[in-house]
């Protein structure tokens, strides 16, 4: 669907850089959605880009304006921009109409060992590269060294199995009397993305095709099997580093950004490593962050310069120890990182190089019903988990629920689920 974009947009998107003049367009500008808080955005123009050639300016927007800046300046014919850095989903729009193929630099950059699905996910569903992954961030398991005397046999905590996760609850409830497992179950807790992103590929290969499937019945009697042996108290908490710094649970999943403090005060405490796999892989869900290169770009090679640079090892090491993101290339990570940093890089780096990794991507085209599409993934939770009302009536329901969801905002399917023609439908 074509967005008109009406001449005041155009206008107030002109004065947000100022009016540039042509004589100022040699200097490149770099036009983000992210890190935009001042303090990231001071490391951004400060340390990440010193040392490129030319001059280079760091401009942040929020993803909206964004959105109606790139739209406005195509039709306007008028670029400011040369090089943007967005998430995956922020530019997914974009595509075919603002953005220009990358794969001269997808072909420059080949000797950075950038993953595969990644490279893949960078192509937005078309045959060339629309942006180059920049840095990730994602979810991953922390737990505590005195748990790990209570693994099951033969277990390895970087390619554990939802069987083994759940034997290795129960061990600690055996050995302890106490639940020691935990998920962030509490009002602003990140839970539906363990269900979009984690719990559903890994054990039905989808995330809304496969809602109701025999696959999905299966998976949700071995997350009871698993709640069994979690800390009750999971439906209070929001961040995982708490109760982990507390010793109230001993093993958790959460955003890495929810689990840095405890890594970071107590590094030597505490392993972080993947989620663990399911009958259809290891789901997990990247948070992604690309570079591309607007249409018209007017300082192209000045672009080039930037996202060369970014991709950089060192650089991608200075992002992680400055920001928080995480490296999308192969770096070997230094010495003098902050361990709790390294801890985290390192069980990133695990998940997706992980041979049985399934990508689940972040929703994509639900627009302002986000909310409601992850209230089918927690309601089915509190009705099946939490109230034990049965599996299978509870997910025809349900699914009625998401299959009017995604019919009201015509969302396509995003991966794991297969491409669809028109809105996402629950088979």
């Amino acid at each position: 669907m074509k967005h008109p974009v009406s001449l005041r947009a155009i206008a107030a998107a002109a004065a947000l850089f100022g009016g540039l003049t042509v004589a100022q367009a040699q200097e490149t500008i770099f036009y983000s959605t992210q890190l935009r808080p001042i303090e990231e955005a001071t490391k951004v123009r400060e340390v990440l880009l010193k040392g490129i050639a030319g001059k280079t300016t760091y401009v942040v927007d929020e993803p909206p304006a964004f959105a109606v800046r790139m739209k406005a300046e195509t039709q306007a014919g008028k670029r400011t921009a040369s090089v943007v850095g967005a998430l995956h989903g922020e530019l997914q729009p974009h595509v075919p109409a603002d953005l220009q193929s990358v794969d001269d630099v997808a072909a420059k950059l080949t000797d950075r060992g950038i993953p595969a699905s990644l490279m893949d996910l960078g192509k937005l569903g078309t045959g060339q590269q629309q942006y180059i992954p920049w840095m990730q961030a994602t979810y991953v398991m922390v737990a505590n060294k005195q748990a790990l005397q209570y693994l099951p046999a033969g277990a390895d905590v970087n390619t554990l199995t939802y069987a083994q996760l759940q034997q290795w609850g129960k061990n600690i409830v055996d050995k302890t009397g106490q639940r020691r497992l935990g998920f962030p179950a509490g009002p602003t807790g990140l839970l539906p993305r363990f269900f979009q992103g984690y719990f559903y590929p890994s054990f039905t290969g989808g995330v809304v095709t496969t809602f109701k499937s025999p696959d999905a019945e299966a998976g949700w009697n071995a997350l009871k099997d698993l709640w069994a042996v979690s800390n009750p108290n999971s439906t209070n908490y929001n961040f995982m580093q708490e109760p982990l710094l507390s010793g109230e649970v001993w093993i958790a999943w959460d955003h890495i950004a929810r689990v840095k403090e405890a890594l970071t005060l107590q590094p030597d405490q505490f392993v972080a490593f993947p989620a663990p796999a399911g009958p259809k892989g290891r789901g997990y869900m990247p948070v992604i962050a690309g570079l591309a290169i607007p249409k018209d770009a007017p300082n192209r090679a000045g672009a080039v310069a930037v996202i060369e640079h970014l991709t950089k090892p060192e650089t991608q090491l200075a992002t992680a120890a400055e920001v928080g993101f995480f490296p999308v290339v192969k770096a070997e990570l230094p010495a003098n990182l902050a361990p709790g940093i390294k801890a985290l890089a390192g069980a990133v780096a695990a998940t997706q190089n992980a041979k049985d990794a399934l990508v689940s991507l972040l929703p994509v085209g639900l627009g302002a019903k986000g909310g409601e599409f992850n209230k089918v993934y927690m309601d089915s939770f509190q009705r099946i988990v939490l109230r034990n009302e049965p599996v299978k009536d509870v997910l025809e329901a349900q699914a009625k629920v998401l299959d009017t969801l995604m019919k009201e905002t015509g969302a396509p399917c995003w991966a794991p689920d297969k491409p669809s023609q028109g809105a996402c439908s629950v088979q």
